[in-house]
């Protein structure tokens, strides 16, 4: 990645998400996009089709997930797995939701 690359970080809030941002800005990447969950729901196809055309990440970081503790593990586990996979789906560029040609521009996608 050159230091000018536009890297998306899905789950930048989180603890992996937190100190990613924090390694590549102390090493001088500066063209990061975030967006919180608030701004772009990884879940919907159409909010990460239109995300995607419209700021065309080089990179995307995927560490975003849905967590809920033990409570929720035990009383939603399906949920949590359902959620979670369809925050891999949505965001993978192999699995890219974007019509092709769209996404011509992404180059790697990594799972921390």
């Amino acid at each position: 990645m050159l230091k000018t690359s536009k890297i998306y970080i899905a789950g930048h809030r989180g603890l992996v998400g937190s100190a990613l941002i924090r390694r590549l800005q102390a090493n001088g990447y500066n063209n990061l996009i975030t967006r919180t969950h608030a701004e772009l729901d990884l879940r919907n196809q159409a909010a990460v089709q239109a995300f995607f055309a419209a700021e065309k990440p080089e990179y995307v970081i995927l560490a975003a997930a849905k967590v809920g503790g033990i409570h929720a593990n035990n009383t939603k586990p399906a949920e949590l797995i359902e959620d979670n996979l369809r925050i891999q789906t949505k965001d993978l560029p192999n699995k890219s939701p974007l019509p092709e040609g769209e996404g011509a521009n992404l180059t790697e996608s990594v799972f921390p």
